[in-house]
């Protein structure tokens, strides 16, 4: 009997020692590429990468990462398959994993990617929804230890929009067990549901000075997202308090980091001085991607998924 597959569509989808094993394994992957180590555990495994939102390092990442371990990536649109033509998502799921090892999938709605896993013979990641992002979080929580060591117990401060970056940090907190406090204007806060079901260790601020007090990591996304463009300049009214700036980040510890998924906004949600200066890590956070993602794809397919005969 064929072994149900492992999928990816939220952090909450590992344990917290997998996630924390994944990390560390990232780590390795990394030292590997940068030796020069080959390793090929993916031969003749395939990925179907399907982009209903576009994307630059969601696509780069994932496609280097299946060429470094010996296997392939296939990029995917609605312009280019029966996915944007009418095709029944549950029977797109049922023929694509028959035929290929793993899907991507970076979609808008959440719904859609729990759609398609359920119909899914082989496990499916997600790349982004409108609700969740967490293999950026997997990049994000490999960046922390590779600077500082263990986040457990330490405090990070999401300023911004209460969006998919924002509820896959709770998530994390859950995940990783450290403090999370959250700066987001009225009416733009994260789902409640996902604040509640992480207890105390999130914390809802209406300032985000106050939010960032103490932090050992600032963490900051665009005000509008993919989508969102209409909504622009209302949004940047509704945001000015909630910008990332030098005034903010000498209120978290000497020592916190700034993170960013990017792209980003200089003069919006993150000044030039902040993003471009000491504490910034979004650079090594980006390239990140590639190996969190590495480790990711290694679980699902040798460990969790081995191949069925």
């Amino acid at each position: 009997m064929t072994q149900a597959p492992r999928h990816f569509l939220t952090l909450l989808d590992l344990e917290p020692n997998e996630a924390l094993s994944l990390l560390r394994r990232a780590i390795e992957l990394k030292h590997m590429l940068t030796e020069g180590t080959s390793y090929l555990p993916l031969q003749r495994r395939t990925l179907a990468m399907v982009f209903e939102k576009s994307s630059t390092r969601t696509r780069v990442s994932f496609e280097v990462g299946m060429v470094q371990f010996g296997g392939h990536a296939l990029f995917l649109s609605p312009r280019d398959t029966q996915l944007g033509r009418g095709e029944p998502l549950e029977d797109s799921a049922r023929v694509l994993s028959r035929m290929v090892d793993a899907v991507m999938m970076r979609t808008f709605d959440h719904d859609t990617v729990e759609r398609f896993a359920a119909h899914s013979r082989v496990p499916v990641i997600n790349g982004l929804t409108d609700r969740f992002h967490p293999c950026q979080l997997l990049a994000d929580m490999q960046t922390y230890l590779e600077h500082r060591g263990s986040i457990q117990g330490r405090r990070v401060a999401f300023v911004g929009d209460g969006n998919n970056m924002c509820h896959s940090y709770i998530n994390a907190a859950r995940q990783f067990d450290f403090r999370l406090h959250i700066a987001a204007p009225q009416g733009y806060q994260p789902n409640a549901g996902i604040v509640a079901a992480a207890g105390e260790r999130v914390r809802l601020f209406g300032e985000a000075l106050e939010a960032a007090s103490g932090a050992d990591l600032v963490v900051t996304d665009v005000w509008a997202s993919m989508g969102q463009e209409e909504e622009q300049a209302e949004r940047e009214k509704v945001f000015a308090a909630f910008q990332v700036n030098a005034q903010l980040m000498q209120q978290a510890n000497s020592d916190a980091l700034f993170m960013h998924c990017l792209p980003a906004h200089r003069g919006e949600e993150v000044t030039a001085d902040v993003i471009d200066g000491e504490r910034s890590v979004v650079w090594d956070e980006a390239e990140n991607r590639l190996h969190a993602q590495k480790a990711l794809l290694e679980f699902l397919l040798t460990s969790a998924n081995p191949p069925t005969a």
